[in-house]
């Protein structure tokens, strides 16, 4: 897709609380796509966790009234029955292993309102040949109670909704075992009460290769153990994994899934996303950051529970020791921005409960990374303030409006009535695990930025509301403010110049 990930290292860039109250974890996370145990719960919070993948909704044992039945003994039935049928007919798909032909693009094309109705034990298997199971432009398609698996689809590319139309309704399917992404996205897709797990690159990557995705709706859905290929090893910087990423959308609502041991991020935003509610969902126990929301827009992400995330990420960076403050909240980019519409004009941090996890929230900014640049590695993106690129150019860069638009900037950020929680010996770091952060580089490049030196870090640090306060915290955090070298304890973090974390509270030591 030409789109890259930010590289987050430094040398690369880049009055009374209505408090919750949480307890120590004492687990530790699982490598494993298929735990077997449910996740770890706490006093903490009310949140109800989607068990998915054990226990699957049991689709219609009988097919419904009208429904074309479709034999799994009869290979390629299913799209042969697609084909002939008119729009809006309903399938019903007996029980067994059903296959397409052994073509590697043989796909089902549905028509527009085609339903989908899996009974208790049908399964659509690709066999390891076929790449798509689920591919087409026509809307308003549904697909229920059907485990699709075993299929092959390339890189950045996806098995349901290959082509992200839009209206898609995804509800009670186990999609797994994928190479590639389980599923593609499409503007107003529902996905809910759905396993996607065990997928090659994403369970799901909501891009659109023409125009945006709006009103997608993620929610219920247990989304474990994807990016099994281990494709940032493979292609170092691509920011091509996790367990969902999310391009280019345009409203989203993320709520009450529980998003855990993905190799990688667990939720993922990258360039230009916009008016976010990212809400009651579990994210534990995924080797990198349990969220990024970078180069994007205006988001709520609040009655969260973030727990034992990047241990694995955080921990190999602090091996080879790397000073950035790689965090488990990673804003890269991003803020608020009254002028793009949505329900909220900030990114606003509230009522979460961040357990364990190695560090905990970083606002970021490289000096050097704008439109028109060549750090900028959201390639050929331009801001969603600027259209045309190439208006990002010397001289008019330098002056208003330019010199604010050209950069996604992060800002108008509200970080308060969140309970950080951190002991040392559940983590197993003696340091660089209990962070919170707001820092930049110092610009260098392009050699026409206007961007060059402490200008960015003075701007992210002091000049563009980013505020923590009415927090709690409990273990041993330090603070990170204008850049690496600057490691403040609380005092210094309350104190000017900074001023943070007015009416939080802090308890030393480890543990809840």
């Amino acid at each position: 897709m030409g789109i890259k990930r930010l590289r987050r290292a430094w040398a690369a860039a880049p009055p009374a609380l209505a408090l919750l109250f949480a307890t120590g974890c004492t687990s530790t996370p699982s490598a494993g796509a298929e735990p077997t145990v449910a996740p770890s719960t706490s006093t903490s919070t009310s949140v109800t966790v989607a068990r998915v993948c054990a226990k699957p909704a049991a689709g219609p044992a009988k097919a419904p009234a009208g429904a074309v039945t479709v034999d799994p003994a009869k290979a390629g039935d299913l799209a042969a029955k697609t084909k002939s049928s008119p729009p809006h007919t309903t399938f019903w798909l007996r029980p067994g292993k059903h296959r397409l032909d052994p073509d590697r693009y043989a796909q089902v094309v549905p028509k527009e309102g085609d339903r989908y109705l899996g009974a208790p034990g049908a399964v659509l298997d690709g066999g390891k040949k076929n790449q798509y199971a689920f591919g087409g432009t026509a809307r308003d398609v549904t697909i229920r109670y059907l485990t699709v698996q075993g299929f092959v689809a390339p890189h950045d590319e996806g098995v349901v909704n290959h082509d992200s139309a839009d209206g898609w309704v995804i509800e009670h399917a186990t999609i797994q075992h994928n190479s590639g992404a389980g599923l593609m996205a499409g503007a107003r897709q529902r996905v809910r009460a759905s396993c996607l797990r065990g997928n090659g690159q994403y369970g799901m990557n909501a891009y659109k290769g023409r125009g945006r995705v709006s009103g997608l709706v993620v929610e219920g859905n247990e989304i474990a153990g994807n990016n099994t290929g281990d494709w940032e090893r493979r292609r170092t910087g691509c920011g091509c994994t996790g367990g969902v990423k999310f391009w280019a959308v345009d409203g989203a609502d993320v709520r009450g899934n529980w998003v855990h041991d993905n190799h990688g991020a667990g939720l993922w935003a990258d360039t230009n996303n916009n008016d976010f509610r990212i809400e009651d969902n579990v994210l534990e126990a995924n080797d990198g950051a349990a969220l990024i929301y970078e180069t994007s827009y205006n988001a709520v992400i609040r009655n969260n529970t973030i727990r034992r995330n990047n241990w694995v990420e955080g921990r190999k960076a602090a091996d080879r020791g790397d000073t950035f403050p790689f965090a488990t909240v990673y804003l890269s980019e991003s803020g608020g921005e009254p002028r793009v519409r949505a329900r909220t004009d900030r990114i606003d941090i509230s009522r979460n409960v961040l357990e364990d996890n190695w560090s905990g929230i970083t606002l970021w900014e490289n000096a050097d990374r704008f439109c028109n640049s060549p750090a900028n590695t959201s390639s050929g993106d331009c801001t969603l303030l600027v259209r045309d690129t190439d208006r990002c150019a010397r001289p008019a860069i330098a002056t208003a409006p330019l010199y604010a638009d050209c950069r996604w900037k992060t800002q108008r950020v509200d970080i308060h009535h969140n309970r950080f929680v951190l002991d040392t010996s559940v983590v197993k770091c003696a340091a660089k695990c209990g962070r919170m952060a707001v820092l930049a580089n110092y610009g260098t490049y392009p050699d026409w930025s206007p961007y060059q030196g402490e200008r960015v870090a003075e701007a992210i640090t002091r000049k563009q509301h980013n505020r923590w306060h009415d927090n709690v915290y409990v273990g041993p955090w330090t603070f990170v403010a204008h850049d690496p070298s600057q490691e403040l304890d609380s005092a210094q973090w309350q104190g000017p110049p900074y001023r943070q974390d007015i009416g939080s509270i802090f308890r030393a030591g480890d543990g809840g």
